[in-house]
């Protein structure tokens, strides 16, 4: 994947747990006391350590009525009561609040980007801003209420590569729908994960590392094959540069209808 990575965070709606989960993230990639994988310098290899030790930085968005802002200022940002704050203090190298109107949206989420495109990653925060970027990841988060999502939540779930959740919530038609899809992660556990939960951030980073691979995968498959073929030979090679089994790799191909041609060594 190219960098910068973008991971979004979105919710079924407020208070849900979404600043917690941004700042548990940025805390665990960020952590110095985690072994920096040298492979990782690869952009085809992903590893459980490809995300650790990197420059990563984050998004607030705040929808506002009339004005657009992008707020970089240390005095502004850092302060302890924002949660851009708390995402400075989890180990972002920088922090943004992004503030405007849903049709002005798009300029300043740009704006914002682009300031932070030096980075090996972004976590973003917010509904809206995950509709309009389409992030790399989009992690969604489900709490124990029963109602029918907003039409905003509803957009962001079908983005959702992950879905964090308790078992009983997962009940309305939305997410019932989107729980039978194959390539979808669903975490369940009581509340959202938090920097002082090290088992539940950990399973949510593998978690990540496994969507980042299958994307991975894909796109490359994608890319080298012909008329929805590919040679085994290829097949192989996709798997060997990801360090990955051929099952995998096969198993991407038969989800996009990639058919892979002459294999002779049963591979696939």
């Amino acid at each position: 994947m190219k960098l910068p990575l973008i991971i979004g965070i979105g919710g079924a709606h407020s208070g849900i747990g979404k600043t917690e989960t941004a700042a548990a993230l940025l805390k665990y990639f960020t952590s110095s006391n985690k072994l920096k994988d040298k492979n990782s310098e690869d952009s085809l290899h992903v590893t459980r350590h490809s995300l650790l030790n990197r420059k990563w930085g984050a998004i607030k968005y705040t929808r506002t009525a009339f004005y657009s802002s992008v707020v970089a200022d240390k005095a502004i940002v850092s302060q302890k009561d924002k949660d851009t704050g708390r995402f400075l203090r989890a180990g972002a190298e920088e922090v943004l609040w992004v503030q405007a109107p849903p049709r002005e949206i798009g300029e300043v989420l740009c704006m914002a980007i682009d300031r932070l495109s030096h980075l090996d990653g972004i976590i973003v925060e917010g509904n809206s801003a995950i509709e309009f970027l389409k992030p790399d990841i989009v992690i969604f988060l489900v709490g124990a209420s029963k109602e029918r999502l907003k039409p905003s939540a509803q957009a962001v779930l079908k983005l959702a590569d992950i879905i964090i959740s308790n078992e009983s919530s997962v009940t309305s038609h939305e997410l019932k729908n989107k729980k039978k899809s194959k390539n979808l992660s669903l975490v369940t556990r009581d509340s959202s994960p938090s920097s002082d939960s090290l088992q539940s951030i950990d399973e949510l980073a593998a978690r990540i590392e496994t969507v980042m691979k299958r994307k991975t995968i894909e796109e490359l498959l994608k890319e080298q094959a012909a008329g929805n073929r590919i040679s085994c030979g290829l097949a192989r090679k996709i798997a060997e540069e990801l360090g990955v089994p051929y099952r995998e790799v096969g198993k991407a191909a038969d989800e996009l209808k990639i058919k892979i041609k002459n294999c002779e060594l049963g591979c696939f």
